[in-house]
């Protein structure tokens, strides 16, 4: 087996892999070694299946990763035993702006810039363009996510966890208006927004897609990009394990030190 290694820093540990297999830049499986940033940089890199494992800093969250660095015995042996699973994650997030698409794993963010954004929202639907609310929304801007984001900056915002493939989610962040629940759509929906006062900026997964001015618009859709995962067996945590290790690796107390 040949494996990619996109890793945060150069962890030590990082050598039992070097040992146990041949390292190649096109890999059979990727291995991310580090946070869910680091995961995502992988997403974005590497075109074929990947397994997340989580450093050893102790705020390493690695939502995707059901095992620790501190492990990695246990992880060269299940794959040279073949041990795991190629699972389908979800799919990625589309983003059509300005004739361009660009492609995130989390989210797709419009943000304001100076001031309050004003943007209108709708969805597309049999080609036909259908508005969602009555009503302008004016505020900080929102986002848009999968169940594969959901509990990243989705979650933070206010924003529902969904455990459920082929959703859209778009999560408002700090708007006024009568209505600013988030707004989940079917996989065969396209959401769109449109400046209407003011200028935002826009990005996808951290990387700016640019400024967008008043009369402009952007789409989100969920892609046919795949982003495949490694599971390796009888090691999972459920999503509760997840949210709690999350949770407790972000709290300190008030002397710095965790709970």
């Amino acid at each position: 087996m040949k494996i990619t290694i996109i890793c945060k820093k150069y962890y030590k540990e990082i050598q039992e892999l070097e040992k146990a297999f041949e390292v190649s830049r096109n890999g059979d499986i990727c291995i991310a070694v580090g946070g869910d940033g680091t995961f995502v940089k992988a997403a974005r890199e590497f075109n074929g299946p990947i397994l997340a494992i989580r450093g050893n800093e102790s705020d390493s969250s690695g939502y995707y990763a059901d095992i620790s660095i501190r492990e990695m015995a246990l992880v060269i042996r299940k794959l040279k035993k073949k041990e795991y699973l190629v699972e389908n994650l979800g799919n990625k997030i589309e983003l059509s702006f300005k004739g361009k698409k660009h492609y995130a794993v989390n989210e797709i963010l419009l943000h304001n810039w100076r001031e309050e954004v004003y943007f209108s929202v709708y969805y597309r639907d049999d080609h036909a363009e259908k508005a969602i609310y009555p009503y302008i929304m004016a505020g900080d801007g929102m986002l848009v996510t999968s169940e594969v984001g959901s509990t990243a900056y989705n979650r933070s915002a206010g924003g529902p966890v969904i455990l459920s493939p082929k959703l859209l989610c778009a999560t408002f962040l700090n708007v006024d208006g009568p209505y600013s629940n988030s707004i989940i759509l079917g996989p065969d929906k396209k959401i769109g927004v449109r400046i209407e006062k003011y200028t935002g900026v826009l990005r996808y997964d951290g990387i700016d897609a640019g400024s967008i001015k008043k009369g402009e618009s952007f789409e989100v859709s969920l892609s046919k990009k795949e982003l495949k995962i490694v599971r390796l067996n009888g090691v999972r945590e459920d999503i509760a394990v997840k949210l709690a290790r999350i949770i407790k690796g972000r709290m300190r107390r008030p002397d710095g030190i965790e709970y």
